[in-house]
């Protein structure tokens, strides 16, 4: 039966061929498809898609094996029973853009395209064990029935409200699996839901039965893998519909990345289930379906490979495949780009086994000798250099000619060290004018940018001391806003490595840290593992932020003390004041003259100006009365002034 896996956008899919396993199909990032043949450890074949790049590949299913003939041969009966084979032919890839491609390996080319149909990118394809037919599942949350032999849609319908992560057919191929927000089971022949299932919290990447056996007789069982979830549920199908809950549950070390199973025809026969883990490792199960266990059920083998190092480090299982030998496992492990595939058996009575391989890390790629020497060709002023690394920036052209004429003699036979290229492109040559142009400045961040991607690669030092020696925020920000995403995370760990040093050391790559911070915080929030890759830097920004709270309060009691200092000082310095007074006035009015005041007021019915007049005409009468009354007149004058004063 062929197996349609329902992975995650992370997870490259990698499934070995039914029955006699002799092809692993991989699909890499970049979406080309690799048939690898599994005994002679070759690459078989390998298709790119016209569409490749925009369209990657998120999920592959082989197809049933098909009966290939390669001539009649009436004569020679026994050979000709001997070339009359079931092989496994097509292949189907779902892509991100919706559309599903079908390959064959017979002919080495594609078969043919199933599109229009859906409007999001296929998650999962699953094919029927017997008809010509294929089941894909999309984002868009539709099931299409695809007829191969017309290259046309047979059937669609809606499965649920959220995205269809996993499909698998029953054995029979009456019965239909699906994932969703909920895990339902369709009729086939009516499209109509016959049963609902939940219990995973998260999307559901794998789905498998189990059982051959008729859903009538209380023995059809199911399994079911979710995201993030480091268990296996087995489900079994009742018909007093008391179902609601999962049966067995499979411990696992980590989430399941890939997943073989040979299903059980009867009571009697146990179920056996090879499980890879996203951490690289191979658990083995085989238990006997008769009804609920209350217990989680652990591997009865577990496998991990190393290598052959002083210090070894583990290789990781990319699949595995189930034969007819219990013992007997058929592995895929390294890299995806160059898998390793194996045929080992395995002592499933120890349980835990570890294998030591030799394997090479590093790809080894011929190249000619005469294509990686480095020329420099000859420029004028007024052209531009392109730098390798990021695109769309240049190169400064001062420093280059320098040593042109020193190294046209030997150009041909020696390459330029990297030395001589940061001896050429001059990074602390900063213009001292205050209208540079908008050119200048992109150009340094463009070689800033370069240099620092090539300081992290090779880890030297004195690239990344040039570098992280700026000051200029402006130039930090557009530095690190140039980097590409597979650069944040070294970045960051060089920067951890640095502030553990001088601080003078740590308030330079504060700077780097802020920015990093600032544009690239999506990126690390995506990641997965982020606490572990930066508990290094959480350790240690706690250690020197734990004194900053005394620190702060005894800053501010100091501040209060020499606040006050000062202004004790600045107190002393000033001269005494004299508090002698500059003028004083005593007041030597008595009750007698307030009275005489008094009564020099007139009443309020009285003629006043008839008075006045009479002691005029008087005064003009008696010139003694005019002299004693001028004199009283003054001292009136004289009273009144000082009342008003008060």
């Amino acid at each position: 039966m062929a197996a349609g896996d329902g992975s995650l956008p992370q997870q490259l899919p990698c499934v070995f061929s039914p029955k006699s396993r002799q092809y692993l199909a991989v699909c890499a990032q970049d979406g080309r498809l690799r048939v690898w043949n599994t005994d002679s450890k070759t690459l078989q074949q390998e298709f790119v898609p016209s569409a490749h790049l925009s369209a990657t590949c998120t999920c592959i299913a082989w197809g049933p094996c098909r009966t290939v003939k390669e001539g009649p041969q009436r004569k020679k009966r026994k050979s000709e029973a001997a070339q009359v084979e079931e092989k496994a032919d097509l292949l189907a890839m779902g892509t991100a853009a919706g559309t599903v491609l079908i390959y064959s390996t017979a002919k080495g080319a594609l078969h043919c395209t199933l599109d229009g149909a859906h409007s999001g990118g296929v998650n999962c394809v699953h094919w029927h064990p017997e008809d010509s037919l294929l089941y894909s599942g999309s984002d868009d949350t539709n099931i299409v029935e695809w007829d191969l032999q017309s290259g046309k849609t047979r059937s669609k319908w809606k499965a649920d409200r959220a995205a269809v992560t996993s499909l698998s057919v029953s054995p029979d191929g009456k019965l239909l699996l699906s994932a969703g927000h909920v895990i339902k089971m369709w009729d086939l022949e009516t499209k109509e839901v016959y049963r609902k299932f939940t219990g995973h919290s998260t999307a559901v990447t794998t789905l498998r039965f189990a059982t051959s056996r008729p859903p009538d007789s209380n023995g059809l069982y199911f399994l079911s893998g979710a995201a993030h979830d480091r268990l296996l549920s087995v489900w079994q199908v009742r018909e007093d519909r008391k179902d609601k809950n999962s049966v067995v549950s499979f411990t696992l070390t980590d989430e399941p990345q890939h997943i073989d199973l040979i299903p059980s025809s009867s009571k009697e026969e146990a179920v056996r289930l090879a499980v890879v883990c996203k951490d690289g490792q191979l658990h083995l199960f085989e238990h006997f379906l008769n009804g609920p266990c209350k217990k989680p059920l652990s591997p009865s083998c577990s496998v991990q490979m190393s290598d052959t190092q002083d210090t070894p480090s583990p290789i990781p299982l990319l699949a595995a495949a189930l034969g007819a030998d219990p013992r007997a496992v058929m592995l895929a492990y390294g890299n995806h780009l160059q898998p390793v595939m194996e045929k080992v058996e395995i002592n499933t009575a120890e349980r835990h086994v570890c294998l030591t391989r030799d394997v090479k890390t590093s790809l080894s790629l011929s190249m000619e000798t005469t294509a990686s020497k480095v020329k420099t060709p000859v420029i004028n002023a007024k052209s531009k250099v392109l730098v390798p690394g990021l695109p769309g920036h240049t190169a400064p052209l001062t420093a280059a000619q320098q040593g042109t004429e020193k190294r046209k003699k030997d150009s041909d036979n020696k390459e330029l060290s990297i030395a001589e290229r940061l001896g050429e492109i001059d990074l602390e040559a900063v213009s001292s004018q205050k209208g540079a142009s908008r050119a200048t400045a992109s150009l340094q961040t463009d070689n800033f940018a370069v240099l620092l991607m090539q300081g992290l690669e090779s880890n030297d030092d004195d690239i990344l001391n040039k570098v992280f020696q700026t000051r200029k925020d402006v130039l930090i920000k557009k530095t690190v806003a140039r980097l590409p995403l597979s650069a944040v995370i070294p970045l960051v760990e060089e920067l951890t490595k640095r502030l553990q040093g001088h601080p003078l050391t740590a308030c330079l790559m504060v700077r780097w840290l802020k920015a990093v911070l600032m544009h690239h915080t999506s990126y690390l929030a995506s990641l997965p593992d982020l606490v572990a890759q930066l508990g290094v830097l959480y350790h240690m920004i706690e250690s020197r932020v734990k004194m900053f709270h005394k620190l702060t309060k005894l800053h501010g009691k100091l501040h209060l003390l020499t606040t006050q200092v000062a202004a004790n000082d600045s107190s002393n310095a000033v001269s005494e004041v004299d508090h002698t007074a500059k003028l004083v006035y005593e007041e030597e009015s008595s009750d007698e003259d307030d009275a005489s005041v008094d009564e020099a007021l007139p009443d309020e019915g009285s003629d006043h100006w008839d008075e006045e007049e009479a002691m005029q005409d008087d005064e003009d009468d008696d010139p003694d009365r005019r002299e004693e009354a001028k004199a009283n007149g003054e001292e009136d004058m004289e009273h009144e002034n000082e009342s008003e004063e008060e």
